[in-house]
């Protein structure tokens, strides 16, 4: 998956509801977009929130 012209290698099958993982970013708006287009595509339920996570700005996606 690419996030602001930055590849990530998620497990998608380890992936299950519940679990989550964070993705930092310069622009979150566009990030969701990335990441929403990728998980529509699985057919995942997923839930965004902007968080700053270790003074890093980032996208958290969780699988509902």
């Amino acid at each position: 998956m690419r996030v602001e012209k930055v590849s990530y290698q998620i497990n998608w099958q380890a992936f299950k509801p519940g679990a989550s993982f964070f993705i930092p970013c310069l622009n979150p708006a566009t990030a969701i977009q990335d990441i929403t287009r990728v998980t529509k595509r699985l057919k995942f339920k997923i839930v965004t929130r902007v968080v700053i996570h270790d003074g890093v700005q980032g996208v958290r996606v969780w699988r509902v």
